[in-house]
C-alpha cells in the first residue's frame, strides 16, 4: 500500500524541526502509522494543536496527500516567549496508494489531535468464488484434414 522510505527520514524530520518550521515550498513531515484492519486500511497521522480547517486532504490518481497548518497558540505582539518547543507551520505528507484501495470513499476523523483516514478496498480487488458450469450434453467437435496431391 505504501512506498517505502530511507532510513534517515526520522532524523531529516527532527533536523528540520528545529533548523526551520514548514513552509507551504517546504513542509516538515508528519508521523503516521498505517495498516490494515478488516476490509479497510487505516492511515492515522498525529496532527496536535491543528485546526481541523486548516487540515487538506486531496487525491489524485493513486497519491495522497495530507497538508495541515499549525499556528501560534498566542499573538506574538503582546507576548515575550520564554520556550517554544511545539513546531509551528506547514506539515505535509504523501503516500502512494495501491490501486486495489477505494479512492472514491475515503473516510476522514480527526480526534483528540489525530487524523484517521479509512480507505475501504475495493471490490474488484476482494477475492470471489466463480464457479465453474457443465452442460450434460457433449459436443463433440471434429476435425479436418485436407490432403493434396501432387501430380507430376
Amino acid at each position: 500500500m505504501l512506498m517505502r522510505t530511507d532510513p534517515f527520514r526520522e532524523l531529516d524530520r527532527i533536523t528540520e524541526q528545529i533548523l526551520r518550521p514548514g513552509t507551504w515550498s517546504r513542509p516538515s513531515a508528519m508521523p503516521m502509522d498505517a495498516y490494515r484492519e478488516g476490509e479497510e486500511y487505516v492511515v492515522a497521522f498525529d496532527l496536535p494543536g491543528v485546526s481541523p480547517d486548516a487540515i487538506d486532504i486531496d487525491v489524485e490518481r493513486n497519491m495522497l496527500t495530507v497538508r495541515a497548518e499549525r499556528r501560534p497558540a498566542v499573538d506574538t505582539d503582546n507576548v515575550q516567549m520564554e520556550l517554544s518547543e511545539r513546531p509551528l507551520g506547514v506539515f505535509s505528507r504523501q503516500i502512494v496508494l495501491a490501486d486495489t484501495l477505494d479512492t472514491e470513499r475515503i473516510d476522514a476523523d480527526y480526534d483528540a489531535g489525530v487524523l484517521t483516514l479509512r480507505i475501504p478496498i475495493a471490490e474488484r480487488a476482494k477475492p470471489r468464488k466463480i464457479s465453474v458450469g457443465g452442460s450434460s450434453s457433449h459436443k463433440q467437435i471434429k476435425q479436418t484434414r485436407q490432403t493434396r496431391q501432387i501430380k507430376g
